[in-house]
């Protein structure tokens, strides 16, 4: 089936309109249920798609071999040593080469730079499993499994503390893309990219979003209906290990933080969490912590997103 989608790239969420938004998460509700009900269908049977990654990864790499297996294509792992990459060659001439060979170039990298000169030159689509600026397969998954859990995301109250990172860059993008009421709490010098904010706001004046960057965290959860975090030295970042531990010390989600949200707020983390520092064992491990759906949900979302985009 052709959509809007069929031969896009997606760099950030906000790469998609709300309208392509909601098309995603119908498509993963969907053949989520399918799936669910026995049916196996493989609309993508005889394709392959490139999946590289130039970061270490456990629920990336598993969630997008098993969704490309699902819809009958041969996923190309190309990761450390052996990633497309690592050879010296330009980037321009190993895209050129990859879309050859795939129907989809999918990239886990560090610079957003990497992937925007790959789309720019790839005739295929290019997905961003992960960049230092943006994490949407994750975010389309959050959304999925928000939506699951609330029954809605429109007005769902969403607070994000911690690093204004990756993960805050694609809370801010797909809050305002649904409708949601988006706060962002980050220590001073630790805040979200001002021209995502700004993009934010832009896309929350056409959806009736709101957007909140404060340093605030209890102001930031208050009657939150969902609460996240992430963690506090990203990959890169283990230098800098001691100081951002001190510094993100008043954002961990503990019982008191969390004691502000709504009185059955739930708790998300992209994962891997480093317990005791972000969060806390008895918010992760409560009954009201939904971080397995959301690793689950990375499965559906990125299964329905390869089809559509490959549709």
């Amino acid at each position: 089936m052709t959509t809007t989608l069929s031969g896009r790239d997606l760099l950030t969420l906000a790469d998609f309109s709300p309208d392509e938004i909601r098309l995603v998460l119908d498509t993963a509700h969907s053949q989520k249920e399918a799936w669910a009900g026995g049916e196996r269908y493989a609309p993508l049977a005889g394709m392959s798609i490139a999946l590289v990654f130039e970061k270490p990864s456990v629920r990336t790499r598993v969630s997008f071999e098993v969704a490309c297996a699902r819809l009958g294509a041969t996923p190309i792992v190309l990761s450390g040593a052996d990633s497309a990459f690592s050879r010296g060659e330009t980037v321009a001439d190993t895209a050129h080469v990859l879309e050859r060979y795939c129907d989809a170039i999918v990239l886990r990298t560090f610079e957003q730079a990497k992937l925007d000169e790959i789309a720019r030159v790839a005739s295929v689509p290019v997905v961003n499993s992960l960049s230092d600026d943006h994490h949407p397969c994750q975010g389309l998954a959050d959304l999925l499994t928000i939506e699951e859990h609330i029954g809605r995301l429109e007005g769902v109250k969403i607070a994000y503390v911690g690093d204004g990172n990756n993960m805050a860059h694609t809370y801010l993008h797909g809050g305002a893309l649904t409708g949601m009421d988006v706060r962002i709490a980050t220590p001073v010098g630790f805040e979200p990219s001002a021209t995502i904010v700004e993009e934010a706001r832009t896309i929350a004046a056409q959806t009736g979003a709101r957007i909140t960057v404060t340093s605030d965290a209890p102001a930031a959860v208050d009657g939150a209906d969902i609460i996240a975090t992430d963690t506090w030295a990203s990959m890169g970042q283990e230098d800098e290990h001691a100081e951002r531990l001190r510094a993100f010390s008043p954002f961990r989600v503990d019982q008191a933080l969390l004691s502000h949200g709504s009185f059955d707020a739930r708790f998300i983390h992209c994962l891997p969490a480093h317990r005791g520092e972000e969060v806390t064992d008895e918010v992760i491990d409560s009954a009201n912590s939904l971080v397995f759906d959301q690793a689950e949900n990375r499965l559906h979302a990125q299964k329905a997103l390869l089809s559509l985009l490959l549709g």
